[in-house]
């Protein structure tokens, strides 16, 4: 069987010369974002998000000609800071690392840039990164995983709540890596108590949500046919995207307003 090469393309497998070329070429600069070093419960490895942005890039290249990036591994996660191996960075820090890629890109001939990424806090940085950068005539975008995946998830949730490591997580890794996951080790852990804060380990803390286990949800009641219903949804979604934000006629959304 013929396989079909790529669409899109790796920026760190070319030379200087290349690159400049490419930047031009292609109508999209693909930037992944994805944990390496997050908590992700007893049964997924720190690297749980890692993986999933560098399998989301390659899915994404087949199908779109966009010039990806090396994913960042460092990010605002501050929901997980009392689980070890855990590792964050401040909301500026991460806001500015963004920025700071994108301005280095478009003074080359970078058009537009998509933030693919895989994570909720990050959101709180990105979107004021993207309106810094559209006074700079830099145009940004980025995932947002709270709202792309609600009618999809609905569809085959079966845990009463949950967003991190969780039924739906886990079945997506389940899906895309099922040699990470140990299922043997998955527990249920849903505190319904609704307090603010991150996740905590110390069941008689004021704030946060406590879970002994590091997850929120049911990863319990995950399965790889579930986890492919996800992931198919998540690629052919970003693609669509991606095919209206290379127009040149496309428009910035308007300011997400929950995120500053």
């Amino acid at each position: 069987m013929r396989i079909s090469p790529m669409q899109g393309t790796y920026l760190e497998h070319l030379t200087w010369a290349e690159a400049e070329r490419s930047l031009y070429k292609f109508p999209v600069v693909l930037l992944p974002v994805g944990a390496r070093l997050k908590e992700h419960g007893l049964h997924l490895p720190l690297n749980n998000d890692w993986l999933l942005a560098e399998y989301f890039t390659r899915r994404v290249l087949d199908e779109f000609p966009a010039l990806a990036l090396p994913t960042i591994q460092y990010g605002y996660y501050p929901a997980f800071t009392e689980y070890p191996g855990s590792i964050h960075i401040a909301r500026e820090t991460f806001q500015a690392t963004v920025s700071d890629i994108c301005r280095s890109l478009a003074k080359h001939g970078g058009k537009r840039f998509y933030v693919l990424n895989t994570g909720i806090s990050t959101n709180w940085a990105l979107e004021p990164a993207r309106l810094a950068l559209a006074d700079e005539t830099i145009t940004m975008e980025y995932t947002d995983l709270r709202t792309m995946l609600d009618d999809v998830v609905e569809t085959i949730r079966e845990q009463e709540a949950g967003t991190h490591a969780d039924e739906i997580e886990t079945s997506i890794m389940l899906f895309i890596h099922p040699e990470v996951v140990q299922m043997e080790r998955a527990r249920r852990d849903i505190d319904l108590r609704r307090r603010s804060g991150g996740l905590t380990r110390d069941k008689d803390a004021e704030t946060g949500v406590y879970s002994p286990t590091g997850v929120w949800g049911d990863p319990t009641l995950a399965t790889a046919e579930k986890g492919e219903i996800v992931v198919d949804a998540v690629v052919s979604r970003i693609v669509a995207f991606l095919h209206e934000f290379a127009d040149d006629d496309y428009q910035p959304t308007d300011a997400r307003k929950e995120y500053l």
